[in-house]
């Protein structure tokens, strides 16, 4: 009975996992909370939080993580997005640099880049110190040789940068550390020599998916596979793949890409679902046909875990949005506090801006919201989803133009990430049952009255013809 009550208890944490811990001290940070993502998978750039820093008066947080293998997380703050490796049952103290926001242009540009670098430890001895180290010495090394290694091509000196890595970190049994060190490496020789991604992508059979969703092999993978499904249609040599796309026909795509990258049994698959995921917004390709084949049972029910979620959320993004789908409801605070709703109205076409109003070109286009309602207001209600900035310019430019919509503040930003709203302004429109009308909708100035009023009136049209048949 006691062997048994022991088992029980072996089994269950074995399947919980054990518990990881992380906390820090810095009282720059004190208040503040730092969320920490993971991916969801190694093609669709979806991520799942993993856990939460949040730090007291004193700047002091603590946070406890149970997983069962070591995994990759990050977290972006201000100009920052720190890496961090997380092992089973570890402690790990960390040390957080000075603490920097976002400029007003950054916090503007949607495509601002953070500053990428890797956590260092107070004991300077964890799997991370370790990361950082090591591709601070790579990059150091690279920049030193730069002219001789970007320019001239040469072997030499890169063989000898390499030598001079493995004498600084040699060989150990940590099988995260190397799989970051060979992906590292290969992607600065890919770009030195201006391999093909043919040349090398045999690097990729021999990792195990623990490791699909680390960054270093993120990284590689997304460059070496990027657009080649496109790539292969144009060489006569791969004439077959664009019949075998619109066939529908995956047995055909997974012997194409063994026999070309070299790659066999389940990585085959997850680099087809890559070249796949690229392909459908190529223009390539029948984007229905790619849409049946990630799907299909294949991928749906695939027995690879990291596969599966990979094309679960391929799936979604692709039909995210899509004219015709259901949108999400937009529920949010106005301006006077009070909840309002997107699908409150179920008589008019939904017409939906979101806004931030401390740039020029959303002030100008809010403006024009007054000639859109004079023209559609029967038929058209105007919904305007604003970025959480300055209580007091939102608040002054309303009072100084009477903008004739609902004005909704989105304060936590969750809802401009659903919408995966990057650059404003950005808009939509919804027909009475909350359903996508187009899928490029046009801002106000840019010609949304053309583009809403010819469509309006063929529709009136059609639906008067088929009441009267």
């Amino acid at each position: 009975m006691r062997f048994s009550l022991i088992f029980i208890l072996f089994l269950l944490f074995s399947t919980q996992g054990f518990a990881t811990t992380v906390r820090c001290s810095n009282l720059e940070y004190a208040g503040k909370e730092l969320v920490f993502y993971t991916p969801s998978d190694p093609i669709s750039r979806e991520n799942e939080m993993c856990f939460k820093l949040t730090f007291n008066t004193r700047g002091e947080a603590q946070a406890e993580v149970k997983i069962t293998h070591t995994i990759y997380t990050f977290c972006d703050f201000g100009i920052y997005r720190g890496m961090l490796y997380l092992e089973p049952q570890a402690t790990i103290v960390l040390k957080l640099p000075p603490f920097r926001e976002k400029s007003f242009a950054n916090q503007k540009n949607p495509y601002f880049s953070p500053v990428a670098f890797w956590f260092v430890s107070e004991s300077k001895n964890t799997l991370n110190d370790k990361a950082s180290n090591y591709e601070q010495k790579l990059n150091q090394l690279v920049d030193k040789n730069f002219d001789k290694l970007y320019f001239n091509q040469s072997k030499t000196v890169w063989d000898s940068i390499k030598a001079e890595l493995k004498t600084s970190f040699p060989e150990e049994k940590s099988e995260t550390f190397a799989n970051q060190r060979n992906l590292k490496e290969q992607l600065v020789e890919a770009d030195v020599f201006r391999m093909r991604p043919e040349d090398f992508s045999s690097i990729f059979s021999n990792i195990q998916p623990d490791f699909w969703n680390h960054q270093a092999f993120i990284e590689l993978f997304n460059k070496t596979f990027d657009q080649q499904l496109s790539f292969s249609v144009k060489n006569i040599k791969d004439k077959n793949v664009k019949t075998a796309v619109e066939a529908r026909n995956t047995t055909s795509l997974l012997n194409f890409v063994k026999n070309k990258y070299k790659v066999t049994g389940k990585m085959a698959e997850l680099v087809l679902l890559k070249l796949l995921h690229d392909g459908y917004y190529s223009g390539d390709f029948s984007k229905k046909a790619i849409l049946d084949m990630v799907s299909s049972d294949f991928y749906a029910k695939n027995s690879n875990p990291v596969i599966k979620k990979a094309a679960d959320n391929i799936h979604t993004k692709f039909i995210f949005l899509q004219k015709g789908s259901a949108a999400p409801v937009i529920c949010l605070n106005d301006l006077d506090g009070k909840k309002a709703c997107t699908n409150q109205n179920d008589d008019k076409f939904k017409y939906v801006i979101f806004a931030d109003v401390e740039t020029v070109v959303c002030q100008e286009h809010l403006k024009y919201l007054s000639r859109v309602n004079e023209l559609f207001n029967k038929h058209l209600d105007i919904y305007v989803v604003l970025r959480d900035t300055d209580q007091k310019g939102i608040d002054k430019f309303f009072n100084e133009h009477e903008v004739p919509a609902e004005k909704m503040i989105d304060k936590e930003g969750n809802i401009s990430k659903q919408y995966k709203i990057r650059s404003y302004p950005q808009c939509f429109l919804f027909d009475e049952q909350h359903k996508v009308v187009f899928e490029n909708t046009k801002a106000p100035l840019d010609g949304f009255e053309e583009q809403f009023g010819t469509w309006l009136r063929n529709e009136l049209f059609m639906r008067q013809r088929n009441q009267s048949r």
